[in-house]
């Protein structure tokens, strides 16, 4: 097998890795009382595949995992929640892997990958749900969807993929 053939498939392989945590990993924390969903645990697994296998596998990851977990499970909800998560997910893997090109391998460029990141799947995700919603979402609505409420789930990620991202790249799997 050449090299090329051997990193897309290690690259088919991350994706079908996040892709299954995407399923997954809403089971576990969605036992946690009050701030479960505010975890964000779908995020985890679309955010690394950005890093791990690059923007365009992390994208369709990011825009597969929510409305296969709607049908499959029935959670999230499949209006508007899935469809815009869709979106949001999907600007996060595709954001995530491009700006990790962009950025240096160092913590800073890390850092900065996920921040810049989460910050542009929280604008998409806004966007899409004010345009589904015909309007009827407002500023405050916004902020507090994809700030406010999401808190836990920014501090978890901050803390939990970053160290995961640089601990892969010494190991040489990145």
């Amino acid at each position: 097998m050449n090299h090329t053939s051997k990193k897309s498939l290690t690259h088919l392989l991350y994706a079908a890795v996040s892709l299954s945590l995407c399923l997954l990993l809403p089971f576990l924390t969605g036992q946690i009382p009050q701030i479960g969903k505010a975890l964000c645990p779908m995020h985890i697994p679309v955010l690394l595949a950005g890093f791990l296998c690059g923007p365009w596998w992390a994208a369709l990851v990011g825009a597969i995992a929510p409305v296969l977990r709607s049908v499959l499970f029935s959670s999230p909800a499949i209006f508007p929640t899935a469809v815009a998560m869709c979106f949001e997910l999907a600007s996060y893997g595709l954001a995530a892997g491009l700006l990790y090109r962009l950025f240096p391998r160092k913590v800073v460029g890390v850092y900065g990958s996920l921040l810049g990141a989460m910050l542009i799947g929280r604008v998409a995700w806004g966007i899409t749900m004010y345009l589904l919603l015909h309007g009827a979402f407002s500023w405050q609505a916004f902020a507090a969807g994809a700030f406010v409420n999401a808190l836990p789930g920014i501090a978890l990620h901050l803390l939990l993929i970053p160290p995961i991202v640089l601990a892969l790249q010494k190991a040489g799997k990145i």
